[in-house]
């Protein structure tokens, strides 16, 4: 019996895997493909955008969304079930993507398809890590001699880039147009000196690569996994404890240059690394999204609100543990 690849994306928060995935839907070349949205908080804005692509092909019932969770932690609740459901469909997909939380491990969920409900269905074709590349270059991840030289140092940041880019098959330094040519030339020769023996790092540019490319590398990757080292391999489990996210609702919004400025401020002011969602503007039937990475933030109106939609403006905030909820949400609503 033939195997059903799948391909898992990792990268941190913000770094341009949904991005990718519509870009790999929309060149799918009429390729049946199931889309597993995996995100770190009870709102579920990704897979949102997706099932709203308007990708001819695109079935909202291809997108299964996990959200308020992290797949490397809900294996047996969450995941299998998932892909089981998916292997025993009538006409069941041509290859499975699962887009993971920006927090999560890869490792264990590669581990995952040992598992004897799926091992013989399913393979992983390969384990493609996104790499959010100007953010990374000015050492977002990386800790000051200073942080090292402590006794209880702890960069979670830094693990959970480890081991997306320990775990990979292919990486994918995105958002390169944002760095000079010198710039990333020197990132690139430093990431791919930190890369496994053959895997390679492809620059992009919002997510934009051939899907022959991504799509097809054999990796078999769930039978190589002593070659993917973690920094929890000793560890009996994984938890996220150093994170979490909230979401927030807030009504229809007659400015959205005046609510992005509190946003940026608000960011700035706490120990914020992901903010996105969507927004009702007043006098407008089209939905605006509102994506941030750090100081860097972006929005747009993506598709008409649908009759059954309550027309509601709801963010997700994710950062590092004890985020100031009442002083963040006071920033945002001004």
């Amino acid at each position: 019996m033939r195997k059903i690849p799948t391909t898992v994306i990792t990268g941190f928060l913000g770094a341009g895997k949904t991005t990718l995935v519509r870009h790999l839907l929309a060149n799918a070349g009429g390729r049946r493909i199931a889309l597993v949205i995996n995100e770190f908080g009870d709102l579920g804005v990704d897979g949102e955008l997706l099932a709203g692509c308007g990708i001819a092909g695109c079935r909202e019932d291809d997108i299964i969304e996990l959200a308020n969770g992290c797949l490397c932690c809900t294996v047996a609740d969450e995941f299998l079930p998932t892909m089981q459901a998916l292997l025993d469909r009538s006409e069941p997909p041509d290859h499975i993507v699962i887009e993971t939380s920006g927090l999560a491990l890869p490792k264990p969920l590669v581990k995952a398809f040992h598992w004897p409900e799926i091992r013989s269905r399913v393979t992983v074709d390969g384990v493609v890590a996104v790499v959010d590349s100007p953010a990374a270059a000015t050492g977002r991840f990386a800790s000051t001699p200073e942080e090292m030289a402590r006794p209880d140092h702890d960069n979670p940041l830094e693990e959970v880039f480890e081991d997306q880019l320990a775990a990979a098959d292919m990486v994918l330094l995105n958002k390169s147009d944002l760095m000079d040519t010198a710039a990333l030339a020197r990132f690139t020769t430093a990431i791919t000196a930190r890369l496994r023996p053959g895997v390679k790092a492809l620059t992009t540019r919002m997510g934009a690569v051939d899907p022959l490319v991504l799509l097809g590398l054999a990796a078999a990757a769930e039978d190589d996994l002593d070659a993917r080292p973690s920094c929890h391999d000793q560890e009996d489990g994984h938890d996220h404890d150093d994170f979490e996210s909230f979401a927030l609702l807030l009504p229809a919004i007659a400015d959205p240059a005046a609510l992005e400025a509190r946003l940026i401020q608000a960011i700035a002011g706490h120990d914020i690394l992901r903010l996105k969602g969507f927004l009702a503007v007043e006098g407008k039937p089209t939905r605006h999204v509102v994506q941030a990475v750090g100081a860097r933030l972006e929005r747009y109106f993506d598709r008409p609100w649908r009759p059954d939609e309550e027309r509601s403006s709801r963010l997700v905030v994710i950062g590092r543990k004890g985020l100031d909820r009442a002083a963040i949400e006071a920033v945002v609503r001004g």
